[in-house]
């Protein structure tokens, strides 16, 4: 079963819906109990860095999920703005980001070569494979995801970074430490690509 975590900031429903087409068991928690349990969870988010760790604050998830990265012995994906919750902060705002992957969030700031470029990026990109992960199994080449994001993620660790994509500037796509694991591109809205992904994750998980 996987578990995605629900702190009103994310596309529950729609992660839930892919996740099951992949042929995943997949369902929606709320309470630091239920986090306690889980065996696997996603982390997707949507909107502001800081407003997203209050809101996983208020709700005491934020405690759980800070004991579940520490101890690394769950899988943890997080999507979009739920990966850049997995670094140490942020430029968009002054809290402390959960320290999974050592790294913080950049706004993407472009040269006068590139200024037609709109901030946030949207759309869709290609990602390239920096390393083989089991995530990204079975992708074709010129897999192509969907984005929105205003800030992308810069590793401390190159060896973080499973693959990347451009938007100006090449920048991490997708990361990950261990059990944990981030994309910043929206599976749930990528078709055959993201089905790929989750359903890749769930097999990571089982």
């Amino acid at each position: 079963m996987i578990s995605i975590v629900n702190y009103g900031m994310g596309n529950i429903a729609s992660v839930c819906n892919m996740l099951r087409k992949a042929g995943a068991a997949a369902e929606v928690i709320e309470t630091p109990a239920a986090l306690e349990e889980a065996r696997a969870i996603v982390l997707p988010g949507v909107g502001a860095f800081d407003e997203a760790v209050a809101s996983l604050q208020r709700s005491g998830l934020w405690t759980g999920l800070e004991r579940i990265v520490r101890e690394g012995k769950v899988p943890l994906l997080g999507i979009c703005l739920g990966m850049q919750l997995l670094l140490d902060g942020s430029e968009e705002g002054v809290r402390s980001g959960l320290g999974a992957i050592p790294g913080r969030c950049r706004r993407f700031r472009f040269g006068e070569a590139e200024r037609r470029l709109k901030v946030p990026h949207m759309g869709w990109s290609e990602i390239a494979v920096v390393r083989p992960h089991p995530l990204l199994e079975g992708l074709p080449a010129e897999s192509r995801f969907y984005f929105v994001h205003s800030y992308y993620v810069e590793c401390t660790d190159p060896d973080n970074v499973i693959a990347t994509a451009r938007y100006g500037n090449d920048f991490a796509a997708v990361v990950g430490g261990g059990k944990v694991l981030g994309a910043q591109f929206h599976p749930e809205k990528s078709h055959l690509f993201g089905l790929r992904v989750l359903g890749n994750f769930a097999r990571l998980a089982s």
